[in-house]
């Protein structure tokens, strides 16, 4: 079962697993089906393989009946450049947006270079670290194997986000938990993220998805950072940023 059904051309049904931990679906399950739906075409114009995305969400996406609208800026020769746009059915206003760079790879000899060592991570040794909803109910996690160790949170998507999508919408909903890993303080303040980017050095080798999250907060005007490395199993394959808007919890805090 993916996490967004298709029903027609641009239109989409999200299930329950796209949901997020409060209001709507999880920035990283929407920004995975826009940047998705746009690597679907790119196999077909010859456009390559996605290079990087910015996202933004403008507004939460609600669990209902969705609308995409793919919009070209610039498109073939070696670099693409592809927007995309959801709406939920019946509302005007979008609810998020991703602008996606393509690039046609090109082998290029380079005298003198040669690729940093690695290191190497079997993530099976670590423990499972599942975490539940805070509304209980079903969750983009829940479409997540992860597991958390030396630093790192690995991820491995049980079902796709839409069928058939590349390599960055796979890359995204684990890219969009940077932030939430390994914050400063737990269970204190929320702190989603209006904006999410990723950079893609090569796409991943396997199933497994590393982030090796940097968060920095400023509570004296309520926001913050969030980003960190992308790996998979033999080495880094990215980069994610995010900004971070620290909001209250409704009532008192919520103490670990």
């Amino acid at each position: 079962m993916a996490v967004f059904e298709a029903h027609g051309a641009g239109q989409w049904m999200p299930t329950a697993l796209a949901q997020g931990p409060f209001s709507g679906l999880q920035g990283g399950a929407v920004a995975g089906l826009l940047a998705g739906e746009i690597e679907l075409l790119a196999a077909e114009h010859n456009w390559g393989e996605a290079l990087s995305v910015s996202a933004w969400f403008l507004r939460p996406t609600p669990l209902a009946r969705l609308r995409t609208e793919i919009t070209p800026i610039r498109a073939g020769g070696r670099i693409s450049i592809i927007d995309n746009t959801v709406w939920a059915e019946g509302q005007d206003q979008p609810c998020a947006m991703v602008r996606v760079t393509l690039g046609i790879p090109r082998a290029i000899d380079v005298p003198g270079f040669s690729p940093p060592d690695e290191p190497t991570f079997d993530p099976l040794q670590y423990p499972s670290s599942a975490r539940a909803a805070p509304h209980g109910g079903p969750w983009f996690m829940d479409a997540m194997e992860s597991r958390t160790g030396d630093g790192i949170g690995w991820f491995r998507l049980k079902e796709d986000v839409i069928v058939g999508a590349g390599s960055m919408a796979r890359v995204l909903g684990p890219a969009d938990w940077a932030h939430g890993i390994f914050r400063p303080l737990a269970n204190v303040v929320a702190d989603p993220n209006p904006n999410l980017t990723v950079q893609l050095l090569r796409a991943p080798c396997g199933e497994w998805i590393g982030i090796e999250p940097q968060t920095h907060w400023h509570p004296a005007n309520g926001g913050g950072i969030g980003g960190g490395l992308i790996r998979d199993c033999a080495g880094v394959i990215g980069r994610v940023s995010m900004s971070v808007a620290l909001t209250a919890f409704p009532g008192p805090a919520r103490l670990p």
